[in-house]
C-alpha cells in the first residue's frame, strides 16, 4: 500500500508540474549557453556560466568577455517566466524587444523596455522611483513591491500579447500598460528614453540579460509563445 500512496504521489506531482508548464518551451538547458549569445556577438561571454541548473553572472570574470545576453530567437506575442537572484548592492534587468543591430545601436536598452532586477535596498538606483525591482524601468512604478530578500529567488512574468504588457513578480500583477499607443509614446516622452531614436517601437524582438556589471543569478527560464 507504501508503494502505491508514493507512485500515486509522485504522478500526481510530474502531471501538475506538467500542466503548470503546459505550452512553454525551456529557453535555458541549465547546463549550457545554448539558444543565447552576447549581443552583437557569435559566442557567449565567459562571465556569463551555465551550471547547476542556473546561468549565473560573475563580474569578476567580466574582463574575460562580459555584455548583455540576447536569445537567438525573436519572440512577439509571448509570455516568458524566469527565476532571479542578485548579490548585495546588484542590479541587473530582462529586456525585451530588443533590436539587435549592433552598428546601429550598442546596447540592448537602446531599443527594448526592461523589468528591472535589483537589490533595492542596496543599490544606489533603487532609491531612484521607477528603477526599483518589478519597476518598467524608468517608465511605469510597480503597483507594490512583492520581492523578496536579496540572495532569495523571485519569479518574474513578462506577458506581451497584441500590445498589452503585463509584468509580474512573485505571483503579483506589479506593471499593467498598452505598448505602442500613444499613451505608450508618452511613457517614453516622459522617461530618459525620450530622445533615444528606436526605443520600444519594434514589435518582435530578442530577449536579454543585462550585465550590469554585478552578480546575478537566473533559472528556470521559459517562453509560451501566445
Amino acid at each position: 500500500m507504501k508503494k502505491i500512496l508514493i507512485a500515486a504521489f509522485m504522478v500526481a506531482t510530474i502531471s501538475a508540474k506538467a500542466q503548470k508548464t503546459k505550452g512553454f518551451i525551456p529557453l535555458f538547458d541549465g547546463k549550457t549557453t545554448k539558444g543565447w549569445h552576447t549581443y552583437g556577438k557569435d559566442f557567449v561571454g565567459k562571465a556569463w556560466n551555465a551550471e547547476d541548473g542556473v546561468l549565473h553572472f560573475d563580474p569578476k570574470l567580466k574582463n574575460k568577455d562580459g555584455g548583455d545576453l540576447v536569445t537567438d530567437k525573436e519572440y512577439g506575442n509571448f509570455h516568458l517566466k524566469l527565476e532571479w537572484k542578485v548579490a548585495p548592492k546588484a542590479n541587473s534587468g530582462i529586456i525585451f524587444f530588443v533590436h539587435e543591430d549592433p552598428a546601429k545601436y550598442k546596447q540592448t536598452y537602446l531599443t527594448g523596455p526592461e523589468m528591472q532586477v535589483i537589490d533595492n535596498d542596496g543599490h544606489a538606483d533603487g532609491k531612484i522611483n521607477k528603477h526599483r525591482a518589478g519597476d518598467l524601468y524608468d517608465m511605469i512604478q510597480s503597483k507594490s513591491e512583492p520581492v523578496k530578500a536579496v540572495g532569495e529567488w523571485n519569479l518574474a512574468e513578462i506577458i506581451s500579447n497584441k500590445g498589452k504588457l503585463t509584468l509580474k513578480l512573485n505571483g503579483k500583477k506589479v506593471v499593467e500598460t498598452t505598448m505602442w499607443d500613444d499613451n505608450w509614446k508618452n511613457l517614453i516622452a516622459g522617461s530618459k528614453f525620450a530622445k533615444w531614436e528606436g526605443f520600444g517601437t519594434y514589435k518582435t524582438g530578442k530577449i536579454a540579460l543585462q550585465d550590469h556589471g554585478d552578480e546575478v543569478w537566473f533559472r528556470n527560464i521559459e517562453i509560451k509563445e501566445l
